[in-house]
């Protein structure tokens, strides 16, 4: 599995967390697909295995990868639906994060809402 550890201040297991996630939302990664092992991602990212271990635990409490003893770690089947308001609560810091960074590059409200449609027009949420 390819990923990209930045040094932009995110910690490092919140940056698996997010492109794991991302990857299971957009169907890149299929439920029951197996993901790599904790030593085998720490080493192939050079980062402490830790790191890798707290990351699954987030997905896991997530409920998008469960962990089946002695055969490894998996996509579930079928990830958990949020209710409506809870996940409005949880995109609201996300949109408040796109729209301040929308107004520092000089960018209208109605070009962001068009580079949001036409990137939702390649990632594929079925």
């Amino acid at each position: 599995m390819l990923l990209h550890i930045t040094s932009d201040g995110l910690p490092i297991y919140q940056q698996i967390v997010d492109q794991i996630r991302y990857r299971i939302v957009a169907r890149q990664l299929k439920p029951g697909e197996e993901l790599p092992t904790i030593r085998g991602l720490a080493e192939s990212l050079r980062v402490n295995p830790n790191t890798i271990a707290r990351a699954y635990r987030e997905l896991e409490q997530a409920g998008l990868i469960e962990k089946r003893r002695t055969t490894g770690t998996f996509v579930c089947e079928s990830p958990p639906k949020c209710s409506a308001a809870e996940c409005r609560r949880l995109l609201m810091p996300h949109i408040d994060n796109l729209l301040i960074l929308s107004r520092q590059f000089g960018m209208s409200c109605e070009e962001l809402t068009e580079q949001i449609n036409k990137r939702s027009s390649k990632i594929d949420f079925q």
